[in-house]
């Protein structure tokens, strides 16, 4: 299989790098399934996919309630005949130092990063099993291969994925159930991430490192569709997407 009339779920998928894959997967014949909790930006997205000859649908899916995840994946089923990839992209990035005890933003990654992740997880993993095939695409970050200050929680929840996705690839090769796995890991890359940054002297920091390094969501997009596009029996499982100028 290639990219070509796979059924993609794609989670956080208004805008930045679920956005864009959404766009390049679809142009490439993927039939894509956006869930994101803005009705109005997605509607949009799936308007200008089928207006550029795409399939598309989309259902407002918030990823920490793990029966709405479920549904958008029987969006795919129902509206496309099945599912082939998730590609668990939803994440929110509110650094700060672990000194402000920023706590409900704390949870709010574990809510999000985490657990959003597993539930995504949890949606596909049946049909996986049983049909013996699937993929696993996840947001982890460089914030999960390497430590940031000011990213301590951040980081927390990436580093989880990283471990989380890596475990899964195993056991799916011990299972003989051909589930395959990739984890992303972005450095500076231009989304709306940073707009969930309240702490004042973190946001002014990440600011400038994006507004001098940073590029545009479609360097993942083009990663993610890739991935898709690879053969059943090989596993590209990690990426690490850097802007060239980022130290």
């Amino acid at each position: 299989m290639t990219v070509k009339n796979k059924v993609v779920v794609i989670t956080g998928a208004s805008s930045g790098i679920g956005e864009a894959s959404a766009k390049l997967l679809a142009q490439n014949g993927a039939k894509v399934v956006l869930g994101a909790r803005r009705d109005s930006r997605l509607k949009e997205i799936v308007s200008q996919i089928k207006a550029n000859g795409g399939q598309a649908a989309y259902q407002t899916t918030d990823v920490t309630n793990p029966a709405e995840v479920k549904a958008l994946v029987q969006l795919a089923k129902s509206e496309f005949g099945g599912i082939d990839v998730i590609f668990n992209n939803a994440g929110i990035m509110p650094s700060s130092p672990v000194s402000a005890l920023h706590i409900d933003e704390w949870n709010a990654m574990i809510d999000i990063n985490l657990k959003g992740v597993l539930n995504g997880i949890a949606a596909v993993m049946p049909d996986f099993t049983s049909q013996k095939h699937g993929q696993i695409i996840t947001t982890s970050s460089v914030a999960g291969l390497k430590s940031f200050p000011g990213a301590g929680v951040y980081g927390a929840t990436k580093f989880a994925v990283r471990n989380l996705m890596e475990v899964i690839r195993m056991e799916s090769a011990q299972e003989k159930t051909n589930i395959r796995t990739v984890t992303l890991y972005p450095g500076a890359i231009n989304t709306e991430l940073l707009k969930t940054i309240s702490d004042q002297q973190t946001r002014s920091g990440m600011d400038q490192l994006y507004q001098s390094v940073g590029v545009g969501p479609d360097a993942v997009a083009r990663v993610v569709n890739f991935a898709v596009d690879q053969p059943e029996d090989v596993d590209v499982s990690e990426f690490t997407v850097y802007p060239t100028k980022q130290g």
